[in-house]
This record gives C-alpha cells, sequence and structure tokens, in this order.
C-alpha cells in the first residue's frame, strides 16, 4: 500500500509497539503516506481510547515522528472517531489534524465488533441490525466533519449476514459518503477477522466506485507486524473494482496519487 492512513498506539490501550515500530515496519513496506488515527476520546468506552488529557502527548509524538523520519516517509496524523449521536467531542472535530476517520463501532451501548458481546446478535433481528448500522455510517457522513468512512461493513466482521443484498442497505450511506466528499477506506483487518475478506465487500466497493467515491488504504493495525499486510491483495482489489487512483489528507485537504 503506498497510502496506509489507519494505524493505531498503544494509547488506545488494546494495541501494542511503539510508534517507532509501527513507522520503521511501513518504511519496510514501501508506503510513501502513512497515517496513525488512534481511537478518539470519548466519555463513552474509556478502556478502548486514549483519554482527553492524553490528546496533546499523542499529538506531538506524530509530529516529533514526523521530523524524525521525513527523508524515509510522510507521516500523517489522524484520529479514528467513534460516531455516536451526541458523544462526539469538539476538541477532536477541532483537533489540528491531516483528517479523521469517520466509524461506527456500537448501535446503542452494544459495541458489536466486540467479541465479549457477541451473543447478542442470536437476539437480534439481523436485516434490522445492518439497517441501523449503515443508518448510523449515513448520519456520521450527514454531519459533514469527516474525511473518511472507516471499514465500511465492520458489521460483517463475525459473518452475520442479512438475508437481502447489503447495498440494498448501504445505497443512503453511500450516497451521503458521496455528498459529503469523503473518501471510503479499502481496510485490511477484515482478512484477519472471522468474515475473511477486506472492508467493504466487493459488491459495495463496485457501488462505490460507479458514484466516483475516491478510496484510500487500511492496514488498522494494532500491533506493528499487521502493518502492510495483505498490500497486494487490498491493492488488485481496488483495481479490479475499476480503481486507479488513491488519496490521502494533509490538513484535511484531499491528495490523489496514481495506484502503481
Amino acid at each position: 500500500m503506498v497510502v496506509d492512513l489507519h494505524n493505531h498506539t498503544p494509547l488506545c490501550n488494546h494495541a501494542t509497539g511503539t510508534l517507532s515500530e509501527y513507522i520503521e515496519t511501513a518504511i519496510k513496506k514501501n508506503t510513501k503516506y502513512f497515517g496513525i488515527a488512534d481511537h478518539a476520546p470519548m466519555d463513552f468506552d474509556p478502556q478502548y481510547r486514549m483519554s482527553f488529557s492524553q490528546m496533546q502527548e499523542y499529538e506531538n509524538s506524530i509530529l516529533e515522528a514526523k521530523q524524525k523520519y521525513a527523508l524515509d516517509i510522510t507521516l500523517l496524523l489522524g484520529y479514528e472517531v467513534d460516531f455516536i449521536e451526541g458523544l462526539v467531542d469538539k476538541r477532536v472535530l477541532e483537533a489540528d489534524v491531516d483528517y479523521l476517520i469517520g466509524s461506527v463501532h456500537f448501535l446503542g451501548e452494544w459495541g458489536f465488533d466486540n467479541p465479549e458481546f457477541i451473543g447478542r446478535y442470536k437476539e437480534q433481528n439481523i436485516d434490522e441490525l445492518w439497517q441501523k448500522y449503515f443508518k448510523a455510517i449515513e448520519s456520521m457522513a450527514k454531519t459533514k466533519q469527516f474525511q473518511i468512512a472507516g471499514h465500511l461493513d465492520l458489521m460483517k466482521v463475525f459473518k452475520f449476514m442479512p438475508t437481502k443484498p447489503v447495498v440494498d442497505f448501504a445505497k443512503d450511506a453511500l450516497l451521503a459518503i458521496k455528498e459529503a466528499n469523503m473518501a471510503l477506506e479499502l481496510n485490511v483487518a477484515g482478512y484477519r477477522k472471522p468474515v475473511g475478506e477486506p472492508y467493504p465487500s466487493r459488491e459495495l466497493l463496485e457501488e462505490a466506485f460507479a458514484l466516483n467515491i475516491p478510496i484510500t488504504f487500511a492496514s488498522d493495525a494494532h500491533e506493528p507486524k499487521q502493518v502492510g499486510l495483505f498490500s497486494d491483495e487490498i491493492v488488485k482489489f481496488a483495481k479490479d473494482a475499476g480503481y486507479k487512483e488513491a488519496v490521502y489528507f494533509e490538513s484535511k485537504k484531499m491528495k490523489f496519487i496514481e495506484l502503481n
């Protein structure tokens, strides 16, 4: 991946390794634009994210590394923001960063991608869950506060699939992403999960291509050895859907780079 914008640090409390280890792995993988977008703080689920008091430490560490590794790689600073209505803090939205990834990991208080709570799926109507999930993605996009839509179909992580085509649930969310001039990340973490495929699916990516929604790439690494995994697979995946360019962001401005 020449561009890799979604990676974590130990400040989120569920990642391992040093920042330098992540960056040096990216350099070895020939990544040109490497982004750190750790879980932004919010007043919910604090055990899986940094605190507000750690934001400056986090941002300073990336900016210092940006200078240290300037001859080897372009480092970019972001946050992955859990979108929950009423809980997205303006301190995050107004942070001086290159981009914000808008992600949905919760429906209400249920962390649906957390294996601790997988039993909740059996209590739900699966089609209603997918509908609620993409409605949340749509709401996130309509705020126009984010540059990247994170792991678009994360709801499939444990292979609980709807009875209708996923595109039927996702159309309004994709239109909102398009209207907000956001990019869609191709996230390889799905290869490491029970679903065994990237986010989004081929069907959703083809729909995004038809809408001319730009893409970027994401290792979504939580340990250094995950940086750059499945690079060849995900680039081929993008090209097979018709994409010839990817994007990155500097100061929330979209920049294009040709896929090689």
